[in-house]
């Protein structure tokens, strides 16, 4: 009897493996993409959406849902606000905020001409006359404060009247920007108070705090010239916030600052790496923060004894190839996060905060990833031609077969300050790459956080320098692997990436036969004279165009810029843009298009009008893989 179970266990297990297929692009759009919400009030449940997009209706819909910290059956909910706490509300309850826009500037022809109401026309005087996706149309996010009535809340005062000024930050700032002090009598919140050029060129955002009952506002990061975000109390009132020390560099090292005694205290100063998000530990002895190290994302903790004359230690609660992307909550000695993989989306897991062991929580997707087969992601290290060790990311298709010879392709990672960890993307997804039977080589090259601080800085004002040499010294050295056909490279990316894709078409001495570039910057001339923040191109170029004596500005817009090395150009280029971005402009794509066109060169221009820097609606997102599939089917 045992041996016919036996056998019965084997075929089925047999049967489950011969089941399992490759990841398709239905399949990974088919995918619930979760979101967490919190923590319950009672501590015992963690409330969490899960959202779902519908290719035929090209629309999505979002599920609210509850599970216990400690485990079990998920149950759908709709009111989600009553397990919650609300920090829109003071903790007495007699005040509450909002934000909402404001009208304050004329823009358009019917503002400064009522009578011509049927015109389309807009005015502009100063920078920021557009951002991201959106054209500035005279209005600003303004923060409201209500106060209680027997029946609910008045209609609320602006507290930031007749200024040209937005709290959140636009185009990303959310809840985290706008808090409520534990002792009911402040408001904080960021706001980065410059206008026109100057706002342009800067990324100094100060946390102010307003005072409800003389209605007075204190700037308290005065003097900090980064950006200066996040900011969160501990249970006992204690201020901490996200701090980057320079003015124009967006991708500073980001610290963990502690307001103790009117005294600014930088936590995190002496680490060689830059926080992403932080927690108040439930006691205000520790903070919990999420970072990048050696191609991943893990959860750390530092401790907090303002008293000690010792530096704050540090220490790596969670250690594995996996990301760590967020921080939900802590009751007791567990705290909830969320994690994913290049073969996993997200699902929420619970941490021992002891032992650092991870227990899934959700299990959204796993009926789904039980049928799909996964891709090995390995580590490699490789030296650079400056004699440094980089991490390069190797991921193989589902069935490899060392015998057989794998079109390979190098992923150029965006950002350009960005870590390429075990992140998945439902856009650049490695694991729907490998199940088309390709090879990736995704390097850790120059600029990117998790290997100090000095490796995310030195891509800065050398574009085109060693970070090129980097993924040169990657797909070299990979390629010398049996199993790769070096006659079937490709070369993929997007925004950085994009840019990389195009400078490498220009220097790559024939070692591709393929490229895509998505959002990428073709020409820095143009890009400079189009892009909306201007502190990016300031920082990372060293100035502009026209400073003939700005040696690292000059080098820049000329050895570093693609446009240059077009006369270079012999290979097959798909170039991908959307029709709203505006960080990298339409005119970069189309420039590059058309000198591909006119030098006779394959190429394919895939326009997305509706779309921004990304690619979110469902139905543009399918052509998107669909045409990036058949191009590599095409050319490589």
């Amino acid at each position: 009897m045992k041996n016919i179970i036996l056998a019965f266990l084997v075929i089925a297990v047999i049967f489950q493996i011969n089941a399992q297929q490759n990841l398709t692009p239905e399949t990974l759009l088919s995918i619930g993409r979760i979101s967490a919400k919190g923590i319950t009030k009672d501590k015992k449940s963690v409330v969490y959406s899960v959202r779902h997009y519908d290719v035929t209706e090209n629309k999505s819909a979002s599920k609210n849902f509850i599970i216990p910290i400690n485990g079990g059956i998920a149950q759908e909910i709709v009111d989600v606000n009553s397990l919650l706490h609300n920090d829109r509300i003071s903790v007495d309850g007699n005040f509450k905020i909002s934000s909402k826009e404001v009208k304050i500037h004329p823009v358009f022809g019917q503002d400064f001409y009522p009578e011509l109401n049927k015109s389309n026309v807009m005015i502009y005087d100063n920078l920021n006359y557009r951002h991201w996706d959106t054209w500035e149309d005279g209005l600003y996010g303004h923060i409201f404060l209500h106060k209680k009535l027997t029946d609910g809340f008045d209609e609320g005062v602006d507290i930031m009247p007749n200024v040209a000024f937005d709290a959140p930050q636009k185009p990303f700032g959310g809840n985290e920007d706008l808090i409520f002090n534990p002792n009911g009598k402040e408001i904080l919140y960021v706001s980065k108070k410059k206008f026109g050029i100057k706002y342009a060129v800067s990324t100094n955002t100060d946390i102010y705090s307003y005072n409800i009952e003389n209605q007075t506002t204190a700037n308290l990061t005065e003097g900090m010239m980064g950006y200066d975000t996040n900011p969160l109390f501990s249970n006992s009132g204690i201020l901490a916030w996200l701090s980057m020390k320079t003015d124009g560099f967006e991708a500073d090292k980001n610290d963990i600052v502690v307001l103790y005694n009117n005294e600014k205290i930088n936590l995190t100063q002496h680490w060689d790496e830059t926080v992403k998000s932080f927690q108040w530990s439930e006691d205000g002895k520790a903070i919990y923060f999420t970072a990048a190290i050696d191609g991943t994302e893990q959860l750390f903790s530092i401790d907090f004894n303002p008293k000690s004359k010792r530096l704050p230690l540090i220490k790596q609660i969670t250690k594995g190839i996996f990301n760590i992307n967020s921080i939900v909550g802590q009751v007791g000695n567990i705290m909830v996060v969320s994690r994913t993989t290049m073969n996993r989306a997200t699902e929420l897991y619970t941490v021992d905060l002891t032992s650092g062991n991870l227990k899934q929580l959700t299990t959204v997707n796993d009926e789904i990833y039980k049928n799909v087969k996964e891709s090995r992601t390995e580590r490699r290290y490789i030296t650079t031609t400056d004699g440094k060790k980089m991490l390069v990311w190797v991921i193989y298709p589902p069935d490899f077969d060392a015998t057989k010879k794998y079109p390979t392709l190098l992923y150029c990672q965006g950002g350009p300050q960005s870590a390429l960890t075990q992140f998945y993307s439902f856009r650049w997804n490695f694991q729907l790459m490998a199940a088309n039977d390709y090879i990736i080589v995704a390097p850790n090259r120059r600029g990117m956080p998790g290997h100090g601080v000095a490796w995310n800085a030195d891509i800065s004002k050398d574009y085109g320098g060693q970070v090129m040499d980097d993924y040169l010294s990657a797909i070299d050295e990979i390629s010398k692997e049996s199993f790769v056909d070096k006659d079937r490279l490709g070369a993929i990316g997007a925004s950085f990436g994009g840019y990389s894709v195009f400078q490498l078409a220009g220097i790559h001495e024939n070692r591709f036969k393929t490229f895509i570039s998505h959002d990428g910057i073709f020409n820095w001339q143009s890009m400079y004279g189009t892009t909306e923040e201007m502190w990016f191109v300031n920082w990372d170029l060293g100035g502009a165009y026209w400073e003939k004596n700005n040696a690292i500005a000059q080098k820049s817009y000329g050895e570093f810029n693609p446009i240059n090395h077009v006369d270079q150009w012999n290979t097959p280029i798909m170039i991908i843009q959307g029709g709203k971005d505006y960080r990298v402009p339409i005119g970069q794509a189309l420039e590059a298009f058309q000198a591909a066109q006119l030098k006779g060169i394959k190429s394919r221009l895939i326009y997305l009008p509706d779309e921004n820097h990304w690619v979110l609606g469902t139905q543009n997102a399918m052509v998107w893989h669909r045409e990036f599939y058949k191009w590599l089917e095409e050319t490589l």
